[in-house]
């Protein structure tokens, strides 16, 4: 019951982290496999219980989401969704020892990702390094790998936007929504998987899911770069755990 006690508070605390500055992948991943879970079902189960908060956060900013230039919106839904089911086949596939020495360098990958997003030299202006066919490219790689891991998904999604030309608010509101779409691709494969825990799935879900609240009510009270900095340790800290403890 202890174990199960903290997987809903760090579920809440995910929820609130996905919220405000994102990262809470680093949180329930760890908090799955202390209750006994591999890396591949602590992977698998992270994934469908943070969806719902993938779902409240796409919608509240439905508004300004847009395509790239001749690439539509419609587009990069259906971009995302065909990475997101391929990423997630792949990772079904995986047998569970290949993934566990896997997931100490998706970590250590998107922990780069994620401290390089937060505190790494930002763009002045949306520039156009990236035309819609390398947009539409570059989309489909992040949405296969987001269906696969999906660490650090949002800054590679940011970066691949705004090189396309949209501006930041664009930018966020469209790589919110194509997240959810992407995991949701992945979320739909994987609830017919065996290495689905689905107490675990229920007690996470539901503390993202009130995390997520909170969050919202948080999100001009609480300094942003104070939760990405708690996150990029967590997930440093994580990436050596992983190393010291892989085959």
């Amino acid at each position: 019951m202890t174990i199960y006690l903290l997987l809903f508070v760090v579920a809440v605390w995910a929820g609130i982290q996905n919220t405000l500055a994102g990262g809470g992948t680093f949180l329930t991943l760890p908090a799955l496999m202390l209750t006994g879970m591999n890396a591949l079902q602590a992977n698998i189960t992270s994934t469908i219980a943070l969806f719902p908060g993938q779902i409240t956060s796409a919608w509240g900013g439905r508004k300004h989401v847009s395509g790239v230039g001749a690439l539509s919106f419609k587009a990069l839904v259906i971009i995302s969704l065909a990475g997101g089911v391929l990423g997630a086949i792949l990772l079904l596939v995986t047998p569970s020892r290949i993934f566990a020495g896997l997931v100490p360098w998706l970590v250590l990958f998107a922990t780069a990702i994620f401290a390089w997003g937060s505190f790494g030299p930002k763009r002045k202006a949306p520039g156009h390094a990236l035309n819609h066919t390398s947009a539409a490219a570059a989309q489909f790689l992040i949405a296969v790998y987001g269906g696969y891991f999906g660490g650090g998904i949002g800054f590679l999604m940011l970066a691949a936007l705004t090189a396309a030309g949209l501006a930041i608010r664009n930018a966020s509101a469209t790589k919110n929504v194509l997240a959810g779409v992407m995991n949701a691709s992945a979320v739909l494969i994987f609830v017919f998987s065996p290495q689905v825990q689905w107490l675990q799935v229920g007690i996470a879900a539901v503390g993202a899911a009130i995390g997520g609240l909170i969050g919202a009510h948080m999100i001009t009270r609480v300094n942003e770069k104070v939760l990405r900095l708690a996150a990029v340790g967590i997930g440093i800290a994580l990436t050596i755990g992983l190393f010291l403890r892989a085959p």
